[in-house]
């Protein structure tokens, strides 16, 4: 009786993957699901997204009767709770959807993850030929921790068209032409983010001198605020952004207003990343079952759907309708595209140059 009580907990708190492993196949993967199931539910924390909060729960509750409690805010703040949590030796989070600067610098960095690899197990999951790269795509060193579900292309910035001519910018040293002073918007490269993601960029190609001459001389306007990025390209006040919030400016351009993206320039390769798009597991999972239930359900074509359907981006498995979204977010095969969820990039050269950037502002 006591092998029998022993063996019946070693499947129900073994991983899918040990499980499959061992021979389990399919009774593995229902026992399992029967102790996420008895767990009752899986605590999520992600982006603030309403349509994430809303479409998530209830896609992942229709297919297995599990409740997704979903906790949408910044991702600098969820980090703060959860390392807060590990010191009081407490933990209220099983999954975490977030971007590579959290991911690397305070969740991988910190210990606060669990191995993701090993717990995949779904078939359509584990097949390479489901996904763009051929195989999961990991970000992590060791191919292991952080996966990546999303991959999107981002232009390099938009115009407003009744200020700015369609073609009329075709380098990037035309920025600094002397007649778009004081008409550029820029994202605040001070702060972790599409900002500083894009000032690295900008200063790994271009050097230091082109970054102040943009940044500085031309006298842009930078914000922190998206949403004003985006009213200062719709208005023309600021006819030219790097940093409006594309999902708007989508909407605005559907519903006719003369906006345009420009993808890339003749000298600038325009930019790939996963945007919130990417997930790990949380050590000391409260509810370490479900969230295995969940990140494989994440990872499925079902689950790749809701996720990019929410976020408005493409995903990194190839099966995956992307028929709603608009052509310039779809990365082109062949095109050497500037990466800036690369780990080196993000781990080091980023932090290095927004501490220099935040040097370069205050002394201007």
């Amino acid at each position: 009786m006591k092998k029998a009580f022993l063996l019946l907990a070693a499947l129900v708190l073994a991983p899918p993957a040990a499980l499959a492993q061992s021979g389990g196949g399919q009774k593995a993967w229902d026992d399992a699901l029967a102790a996420a199931r008895k767990e009752g539910k899986v605590v999520v924390s992600g982006p603030p997204s309403q349509q994430l909060r809303q479409s998530l729960p209830a896609a992942f509750r229709a297919r297995y009767g599990i409740t997704l409690e979903y906790l949408g805010g910044r991702s600098s703040e969820t980090a703060a709770r959860m390392r807060a949590e590990k010191a009081a030796g407490i933990s209220t989070v099983d999954v975490m959807v977030a971007g590579i600067q959290t991911m690397a610098t305070i969740l991988y960095r910190e210990k606060m993850i669990d191995p993701l690899k090993p717990v995949l197990v779904l078939p359509e999951v584990v097949d390479g030929s489901k996904w763009k790269k051929g195989k999961l795509w990991f970000s992590d060193p060791e191919d292991l921790y952080i996966l990546r579900l999303s991959n999107f292309a981002s232009v390099v910035f938009h115009i407003n068209t009744t200020k700015v001519r369609l073609g009329e910018l075709r380098s990037v040293q035309d920025l600094l032409d002397p007649k778009w002073k004081e008409k550029i918007s820029l994202q605040d490269p001070t702060v972790p983010g599409s900002g500083s993601n894009q000032a690295a960029h900008l200063y790994i190609e271009y050097g230091e001198e082109f970054v102040r001459r943009l940044y500085i001389d031309q006298k842009p306007s930078i914000s922190r605020d998206t949403r004003q990025l985006t009213d200062w390209l719709a208005r023309g006040t600021y006819p030219i952004s790097a940093g409006a919030e594309y999902a708007e400016v989508d909407k605005l351009r559907k519903d006719g207003l003369p906006i345009a993206p420009v993808e890339s320039l003749a000298d600038l390769p325009g930019e790939i990343s996963a945007g919130f798009g990417q997930v790990a597991l949380l050590s000391q999972a409260p509810h370490p079952n479900a969230a295995r239930i969940f990140v494989n359900w994440l990872a499925s074509k079902e689950g790749g759907e809701v996720l990019a359907r929410a976020m408005g981006v493409p995903s990194t498995r190839n099966d995956v309708d992307e028929g709603f979204l608009p052509a310039e977010v779809i990365p082109r095969p062949g095109v050497a595209y500037f990466d800036t969820y690369e780990w080196d990039f993000t781990v080091t050269k980023k932090e290095q140059v927004r501490l220099r950037m935040k040097e370069l502002l205050r002394g201007q």
